[in-house]
């Protein structure tokens, strides 16, 4: 059963987030063959970004915050708080699993 790893930005860290995207990225990359999904929280307009939601293909809650606590966003202070939370997938890809 996958983890919901949430995340929450600090206040007016949108410098910090610019700035460590490129690796943020690059570590997703190099572990996408464990993401279910994953994403920026962003406003209604579109724009910005304030947190991100990641759903991490494991069962080892270890593994989980290992990944958060790996990813450059979070070596760099960014986030306010992490949460990893375990994730039922009852509907996923437009199916309905359970």
């Amino acid at each position: 059963m996958p983890y919901a790893i949430q995340l929450v930005d600090k206040p007016g860290s949108a410098g910090l987030r610019a700035a460590t995207r490129p690796a943020h990225l690059d570590y997703l990359v190099k572990h996408q063959h464990m993401l279910l999904a994953g994403g920026a929280l962003i406003s209604d307009d579109g724009t910005g970004g304030h947190g991100g939601i990641i759903i991490l293909d494991t069962d080892d809650r270890a593994v989980a915050e290992r990944f958060a606590n790996e990813d450059p966003y979070t070596k760099a202070g960014l986030f306010q708080s992490v949460t990893v939370t375990r994730w039922r997938k009852v509907f996923f890809n437009k199916e309905k699993l359970m």
